[in-house]
């Protein structure tokens, strides 16, 4: 299990991987779009609306994003939201 923060309001929950899909499940009821990887070292996003992908939110602003596909998104050699 993987940890993602809401860049929205802060909720922490469990990757894409997991069984329950918390965060998510966290995007849909509450509409908050962004989430980020919350694992030490990471600083990838993902945009569950425009289901794209951000190597890091630092950068979005200055084209950052990559669109990936719809599927569960995944960082590249390591774990999807």
């Amino acid at each position: 299990m993987y940890l993602r923060l809401c860049e929205s309001c802060g909720h922490v929950g469990c990757c894409d991987n997991s069984s329950g899909r918390h965060v998510a499940q966290h995007s849909r009821l509450t509409g908050h779009p962004v989430i980020k990887s919350f694992e030490p070292g990471e600083e990838w996003g993902w945009c569950y609306v425009d289901e794209v992908f951000f190597e890091s939110l630092q950068a979005a602003g200055a084209g950052g994003a990559q669109r990936r596909s719809a599927e569960s998104p995944a960082r590249p050699g390591r774990h999807g939201p």
